[in-house]
């Protein structure tokens, strides 16, 4: 886990294939089938990440603290990247606009990754990730 930006993709890829595990990004389950910004239906996400980690073995990546913690119970390792929010902004900028996004929702996007040590009550914050 960690802010957006961070590599959680990156490494949960890597480890992926060094260890022949199943790689489940949290945001193909949270947002709708191409339509980054568009929540699904939050039963059915819960539903689905709970199915997820049933399974024997798993890397599980993602900046929602909130299904991380729904995970926790079958988790035997968690890793927390924690990078400045500029490397992580940096990162986000050259990966670019992703899955039907627009100009509007990636600055909106990067305005939240810059607010990642001062967003409280979230399960997307620093606070609630430490």
């Amino acid at each position: 886990m960690g802010n957006g930006g961070s590599g959680k993709t990156w490494l949960a890829r890597k480890l992926g294939d060094v260890l022949g595990h199943q790689v489940i990004h949290l945001d193909d389950l949270h947002w709708e089938p191409g339509n980054y910004g568009i929540a699904r239906d939050r039963a059915l996400r819960d539903k689905d990440v709970q199915r997820a980690a049933e399974a024997d073995r798993w890397i599980m990546e993602g900046v929602y603290g909130q299904l991380v913690h729904m995970a926790m119970g079958r988790a035997t390792t968690l890793i927390w990247l924690d990078l400045p929010e500029d490397e992580c902004m940096a990162n986000i900028r050259r990966r670019g606009i992703q899955g039907n996004g627009s100009q509007t929702r990636f600055q909106d996007l990067l305005q939240w990754v810059a607010e990642y040590r001062i967003r409280k009550n979230n399960w997307n914050s620093f606070d609630a990730h430490k």
